[in-house]
């Protein structure tokens, strides 16, 4: 355990980070599950409303460093041209 205060403040920090990340990477992986769930369904509207919906989110987490931005460029892109082809079929 720190005996040095500034490495105990470290520790609460890495405590408050941790957990804030954890979160943030939760919704993302929540709202890429509602996308894929609707496209698997065939719901048009849904796969739709829940791209929209993920999207910030996604960006979000990516700014903020929790996941790498060229993942979430990638992931966003597939399902962007999953929830079209459903929009299409």
């Amino acid at each position: 355990m720190a005996n040095i205060a500034s490495a105990e403040k470290r520790i609460r920090q890495t405590v408050k980070r941790t957990a804030r990340n954890k979160a943030r990477k939760s919704r993302v992986h929540t709202a890429i599950r509602k996308i894929e769930e609707a496209v698997a369904a065939g719901d048009k509207a849904a796969a739709q409303a829940a791209l929209k919906a993920a999207q910030p989110e996604m960006q979000r987490a990516a700014g903020k460093g929790v996941l790498k931005a060229n993942t979430m460029s990638r992931k966003l892109s597939r399902l962007s041209a999953s929830v079209k082809a459903v929009a299409a079929a």
